[in-house]
């Protein structure tokens, strides 16, 4: 059963300070909850080809796994794929100037496999949820940081 969760979130600050932070994956186990760690696999600066080891936490299991950028265009859009592990997903990240700052769309896409089939019913749910507090924290971080 494929998987497609799309939530979005305005974020009062300017679209490239946005895309910097949220596009950069040092910055993701502080903003995402379920992240533990992201290690670059291959040198930095980030391009299509990068490759990026995340250790999470998801539905009570730890997962690793490695995203590798398919496609990157800076301050508009990143997407990250992985194909192994339970869960193969694309997830993408695109940024868009409005007039009271950014709109930032977060969206993952795939096909869950082995243990994730178990759970595939509830996974939309869970990710939508998860997601909608990432990003609210990603807003709270850079709200704040003003004040």
């Amino acid at each position: 059963m494929p998987i497609d969760v799309m939530t979005e979130r305005i974020i009062h600050q300017p679209r490239d300070r946005v895309a910097a932070y949220a596009g950069d994956p040092t910055n993701a186990p502080v903003w995402y909850a379920n992240i533990e760690s992201v290690e670059w696999q291959t040198p930095p600066p980030m391009r299509v080809g990068s490759k990026l080891g995340f250790v999470a936490h998801f539905l009570g299991r730890r997962l690793f796994y490695t995203y590798e950028i398919v496609d990157y265009v800076p301050g508009e859009r990143m997407v990250m794929r992985t194909e192994q592990g339970p869960f193969p997903m694309e997830t993408t990240y695109e940024w868009h100037a409005v007039d009271d700052g950014t709109r930032m769309t977060l969206r993952n896409r795939g096909e869950p496999a082995g243990f994730s089939k178990l759970f595939a019913p509830f996974l939309p749910l869970a990710m939508r949820r998860a997601t909608r507090k990432d990003l609210a924290r990603l807003q709270t971080l850079l709200e704040d940081r003003d004040r």
